[in-house]
């Protein structure tokens, strides 16, 4: 009677099907909760990086129609701050870059940005030229975030520095009007 006790226990475990749904709950949510983290963090740098496209255009516009001012790095970041909105700590998180173009002798542009990591020491402005009248600019911003799940879903998959942060660039070209 022994032996036969754990078989028919065991027969009886096998005709149970209480608990299918925890199971089929606990295999599927992790993978729902990946997808649900990683829609909201690429909507997050979607919105970063339309509103830092957006904030650059509107400088530059402003920039371009204010003849005779010499822009200065400082108070062009200030301005694509000002104007984005959605940038944290944008004084250390944004690095600017204008360079002057020639298009009858074309040189070509480095094709990485400068870009801001706090690791780092404050580093001054690689490449800023103001530019003179009726000379064609190419401005370029970088700036460096914190992704909201950076461990997890598309946050963990994405190119990070040594402090975690992601780089996101937006770049301009305008012809300096005359002064």
């Amino acid at each position: 009677m022994t032996q036969h006790g754990p078989l028919r226990a065991l027969r009886r475990f096998r005709r149970e099907e209480d608990g299918n749904a925890t199971l089929e709950f606990a295999i599927l949510i992790p993978a729902f909760l990946m997808i649900l983290m990683s829609t909201v963090e690429l909507g997050l740098i979607n919105i970063r990086q339309s509103q830092l496209e957006r904030a650059l255009d509107i400088t530059v516009r402003s920039i371009r129609l204010s003849t005779g001012a010499v822009p200065q790095h400082d108070a062009i970041r200030d301005q694509v701050c000002e104007v984005s909105g959605f940038i944290d700590n944008c004084s250390t998180s944004l690095r600017l870059e204008m360079v002057q173009l020639d298009p009858f002798a074309w040189a070509g542009v480095d094709p990485e940005p400068d870009c801001i990591s706090k690791v780092e020491d404050v580093q001054p402005v690689r490449n800023f030229t103001g530019g003179q009248s009726n000379e064609l600019m190419l401005i370029r911003a970088c700036m460096k975030f914190r992704p909201m799940f950076s461990d997890w879903g598309l946050g963990g998959d994405l190119g990070k520095d040594s402090d975690g942060r992601v780089s996101l660039f937006a770049s301009s070209a305008f012809v300096q009007e005359p002064r």
